[in-house]
C-alpha cells in the first residue's frame, strides 16, 4: 500500500469504476499520479477538471491524515495491487482498490462462503444457520463464513460461526473502527478474537448514505466461491447479494421454506425460477461448490451459466423498450400483473443481469 493508493480513492471525482479503470490502465496508483495530464486525457479517456484533480494531488495530505488514523486504530490498509488483497475480491470488475481491515487479513482468503437472509430471522432460520455451518465446520478445513453483521440471519450466520470454532468475516458498510449496528460490538469483537476479521471498503472520511449498504452486498458476494440466501422475503438486500454473486459466477444457493411464510418468499421463488440451487445440509453445499474435488480456493467456484429467461420475464423486458428507466406503476399498468406476480419477475430480471433496481422503485435495462 502507498498513499498514492489512498489518495486516488479521495480523489473528487473518481468513484470505484473510474479507479478500477485507472489502475487498469496505469498498472498502479503511483503511475496514475506521475502521469501528464495528456496521458491521463487521452490514454485514460478522462475528463480535463478529473485529470486535473489527479495532477494536482489535492488528496495527499487526507491521505496522509487517514494512513495515521489506521495505525493508531490498528486498521491495516490493503490495496488491490497488494499480496495480500483477496485473490476472489480481485477477480471481480468493480472491485474495491483499497479495502481496510481489523483481525486476521488472511482469513479474507480461506475457503469462503456467504450467508444471509432476512434481518426478521424466524426460529427455523437461525437453526438452519446453526445446521448448515456446523455441518460444514467438520467437513470442510479453513472455512470461513461472511456476511454483513447485520440483524437477522447475517448475525446467527456469525454466530454459527463462533460456535462451530471456526473464522468469519463481517463485511460492514461504515468506517472502521465502528460496528454498525452498535448492538453487534460484542459479536464484533468476538470475531476478531477468534481469528475472524472486520473489512469495509470506506475510509473514515466518508459520508454515509444508504447506498453503501447494497454495494457493500458486492464484496459478500465476491469474497465468497458461494452465495447461500437462507431465509428472505420477495425483496431485500440478501436477494441483491445473490444478483451480484450470480453476476461474478459465484454459485448461489438458497434454503427452502413454507409456502405460506413470508420470511422465505424469496428464496422458495429463487429455487423454483433456477436461479438458486435448493440446498438443505451442509453436504449439499459441498457437492454444489464441488469442494470435495480440491484444495485450491481459487478454484472451488464452479462456473454456472446466466439462466436463459422465462418466457413470462421475457415478456416483461420486452416493456423496456429503451435504456430510460421504468417505474414500478409503468411496469404494473402496462403488464396487467398483479404486485406478486411482477414483484416475482422482476427479481428475476434482475438475477439474470437484464435490468438493474434504481431508487425510488424505478427499473433500467441493462
Amino acid at each position: 500500500m502507498t498513499i498514492e493508493d489512498i489518495a486516488l480513492q479521495m480523489t473528487p471525482g473518481i468513484g470505484v469504476k473510474g479507479a478500477v479503470h485507472l489502475l487498469e490502465t496505469f498498472g498502479n496508483a503511483r503511475n496514475i499520479f506521475n502521469a501528464s495530464l495528456d496521458e491521463l486525457i487521452e490514454k485514460a479517456e478522462l475528463r480535463p477538471q478529473i485529470a486535473r484533480n489527479i495532477l494536482q494531488k489535492q488528496a495527499f495530505a487526507p491521505a496522509e491524515k487517514e494512513i495515521d488514523y489506521c495505525r493508531r486504530n490498528n486498521i491495516r490498509i490493503i490495496a488491490s495491487t497488494d499480496a495480500e488483497f483477496p485473490p476472489l475480491l480481485r477477480e471481480i470488475p468493480d472491485y474495491p482498490p483499497v479495502i481496510y481491515v481489523k483481525g486476521e487479513v488472511e482469513a479474507l482468503s480461506m475457503r469462503c462462503i456467504s450467508m444471509v437472509g432476512t434481518r426478521r430471522a424466524s426460529p427455523y432460520g437461525q437453526s438452519m444457520c446453526n445446521r448448515l455451518v456446523g455441518g460444514l465446520a467438520e467437513r470442510i478445513p479453513g472455512l470461513c463464513i461472511v456476511s454483513g453483521l447485520a440483524f437477522g440471519i447475517d448475525v446467527a450466520a456469525h454466530r454459527a460461526a463462533l460456535d462451530a470454532r471456526i473464522p468469519t468475516v463481517a463485511v460492514l458498510a461504515n468506517a472502521l473502527p465502528d460496528v454498525s449496528p452498535a448492538q453487534h460490538t460484542a459479536v464484533a469483537r468476538d470475531i476478531l478474537a477468534h481469528g475472524g476479521a472486520l473489512v469495509t471498503e470506506l475510509h473514515s472520511r466518508s459520508r454515509q448514505n444508504g447506498n453503501f449498504y447494497l454495494t457493500r452486498n458486492r464484496i459478500i458476494a465476491a469474497l465468497s466461491a458461494g452465495c447461500i440466501v437462507v431465509e428472505s422475503p420477495d425483496s431485500g438486500g440478501s436477494l441483491v447479494t445473490a444478483h451480484y454473486a450470480d453476476g461474478y459466477n459465484r454459485t448461489v444457493m438458497a434454503v427452502p421454506g413454507r409456502a405460506t411464510d413470508l420470511t422465505s418468499a424469496g428464496t422458495n421463488h429463487l429455487i423454483r425460477n433456477r436461479k438458486a440451487q435448493l440446498v438443505m445440509s451442509a453436504d449439499d453445499i459441498i457437492r454444489e461448490l464441488m469442494w470435495d474435488l480440491g484444495e485450491d480456493p481459487a478454484g472451488f467456484r464452479t462456473q454456472v451459466p446466466t439462466p436463459e429467461l422465462t418466457s413470462e420475464e421475457a415478456q416483461l423486458l420486452a416493456l423496456f423498450t429503451s435504456s430510460d428507466p421504468v417505474s414500478l406503476e409503468t411496469l404494473a399498468e402496462s403488464s396487467g400483473r398483479n404486485p406478486g406476480e411482477l414483484a416475482v419477475l422482476l427479481i428475476g430480471l434482475e438475477l439474470s443481469g437484464a435490468i438493474r433496481q434504481l431508487p425510488g422503485n424505478r427499473y433500467m435495462k441493462l
